[in-house]
């Protein structure tokens, strides 16, 4: 019962989908580690000096920003119905193994965010009884579900702008270098980051429920879901960036632009899912592998660009950083991971933060080399 997952049972796909997913939320984590706090929502605020800056800042606004997360989110969702199916076909428990389960999550994430205040893994873990509750409803009540969450998030956005008067001075440091928070944006970031987390795991329940993760409908279904998807959320995504922007990066939209680019996160996503799995089922090449081990090994991937975050650019003078600098910072972590992740795993079962994971949901040390 506490043998690891053999890989002919693994679904490729999971694995294909989470390793992007975690080299995605790097692009997104990066400025948090090397500018200061506003800079992340703000391009205007610092960071962005050349023309190059500016490409990327908003590049990364357009086709990564939240869609990652959602990405990511998905996955776990589909992740936490996956661990209880199996714990439950192994004579277990599965609800209360995988309350346990993500019970130590929560341990992790807690001395995570005691490292950087970005963590989602605490989020992670304090939705997993809601993911676990409905995790048997139709995949359609979960897409509304999910949805209805996401929707709330874009909803904050534009109520609580309501409450941000001309200068702004109610944003701090979401918007600017200094000053202190409102408790009205406290609360949308609140309702923001949960809403989300939740919204996109009950949606990649569905979408494993549905056989839509793991590869198995059509090409033609496929196509048309990157359509749709792209086709949907990316002018979305566009949409807002371009309001903030004509408008001077102003207080007066700085929650409200942000709805357009929350609506977008769910179409997108499902575009990016679709373009994983057609480049998963094309032929084997090593840089497969690589990304599938990355995958395999998101928690720790997950873990050490924090670390490396707080070692390199955080540790750096935030006003001479630029996105150019944080954007090499970030090539040289994939490089780093891509090589790493399946040099490790072509010698042992599990990354290190997998094996403390398993090792105390099962009260036990799990087996790590693997033997020739």
């Amino acid at each position: 019962m506490t043998t690891p997952t053999l890989s002919e049972e693994r679904i490729t796909t999971l694995d294909a989908i989470r390793g992007v997913a975690v080299l995605g939320l790097l692009v997104m984590n990066a400025v948090s580690y090397g500018l200061e706090p506003g800079a992340y929502f703000n391009l205007d605020v610092q960071g962005s000096v050349t023309w190059l800056d500016w490409a990327i800042g908003g590049f990364g606004e357009i086709f990564v920003d939240q869609k990652f997360m959602g990405l990511f989110s998905m996955l776990f969702g589909a992740g936490i119905v996956l661990f209880a199916e199996r714990a439950g076909a192994k004579g277990r428990r599965p609800v209360l193994f995988s309350l346990w389960r993500n019970t130590v999550l929560l341990g992790i994430g807690l001395l995570h965010a005691a490292l950087w205040d970005g963590d989602v893994l605490t989020v992670y873990a304090l939705c997993s009884p809601v993911v676990l509750a409905v995790r048997k409803c139709s995949p359609r009540t979960l897409f509304v579900i999910g949805t209805g969450f996401v929707l709330l998030s874009a909803l904050a956005a534009v109520v609580v702008q309501g409450d941000v008067g001309p200068a702004g001075a109610e944003l701090g440091t979401y918007w600017f270098l200094e000053g202190e928070i409102s408790d009205s944006v406290e609360l949308f970031e609140l309702i923001d980051f949960f809403s989300r987390s939740l919204g996109m795991m009950l949606i990649g329940v569905g979408l494993y429920r549905m056989g839509i993760l793991s590869g198995s409908r059509p090409p033609a279904f496929y196509r048309r879901m990157a359509a749709w998807g792209l086709g949907l959320g990316l002018p979305l995504a566009a949409f807002g960036m371009g309001f903030v922007a004509v408008n001077g990066f102003s207080p007066g939209v700085a929650l409200s632009s942000q709805a357009p680019n929350t609506l977008g996160t769910i179409p997108v996503a499902l575009g990016y899912v679709r373009l994983i799995i057609v480049w998963n089922q094309s032929r084997p090449t090593v840089m497969h592998e690589r990304v599938r081990a990355v995958g395999r090994m998101a928690l720790t991937n997950y873990l050490s660009q924090t670390v490396l975050g707080v070692l390199i650019p955080a540790s750096l003078d935030a006003t001479s950083l630029t996105r150019s600098g944080i954007f090499v910072f970030v090539v040289s972590v994939w490089a780093l991971q891509l090589i790493w992740s399946k040099w490790w795993l072509e010698r042992f079962r599990y990354g290190p933060a997998e094996w403390a994971w398993r090792s105390v949901t099962y009260w036990s040390p799990q087996p790590m080399r693997i033997i020739a």
